[in-house]
């Protein structure tokens, strides 16, 4: 497999030193699978972790490493995740710069913004139905106690 479009991309570990990754874009089909499971499988309660390990594997197997003669090693594997990311918070941050650089929705808080525009929305219709709900249960059919 040929990594399209790489870039160096340095990311911080867990402890707070900085490795050099290259992060490249994924084949249209490819990305395509990991950006419309990803997102929707990682989330708790909902997604299930092991679609959304398989989909990270996946990812990183367009993530290489620099390696001293000049090439790059690309991350097929879990072993060769585990041995060139050192935790999961740097895993964590090597994942969404592969997000952010295979999407442009995911680049300038886009997303964020998108997501913020449907939630409003979201809560202004609840807002109405639980108001409609709430005068509809508080009218009374009989009148008001004279006590």
């Amino acid at each position: 497999m040929t990594l399209l479009q790489t870039q160096e991309k340095e990311i911080e570990t867990g402890d707070g030193t900085t490795r050099v990754y290259i992060i490249s874009k994924f084949p249209a089909v490819q990305g395509r699978e990991i950006v419309t499971q990803y997102p929707l499988t990682g989330l708790p309660k909902i997604g299930e972790y092991k679609t959304n390990e398989a989909l990270m594997l996946k990812l990183m197997a367009y993530v290489g490493v620099p390696q001293d003669n000049g090439n790059v090693l690309e991350l097929k594997t879990e072993a060769l995740v585990n041995n060139h990311v050192p935790d999961f918070e740097t895993l964590m941050r090597l994942e969404m710069a592969m997000m952010e650089y295979n999407c442009s929705f995911f680049r300038d808080g886009r997303l964020s913004a998108s997501f913020g525009a449907i939630a409003e929305k979201a809560l202004k219709s609840i807002m109405s139905t639980l108001m409609g709900s709430l005068r509809q249960s508080s009218q009374s059919d009989t009148p008001p106690s004279q006590s």
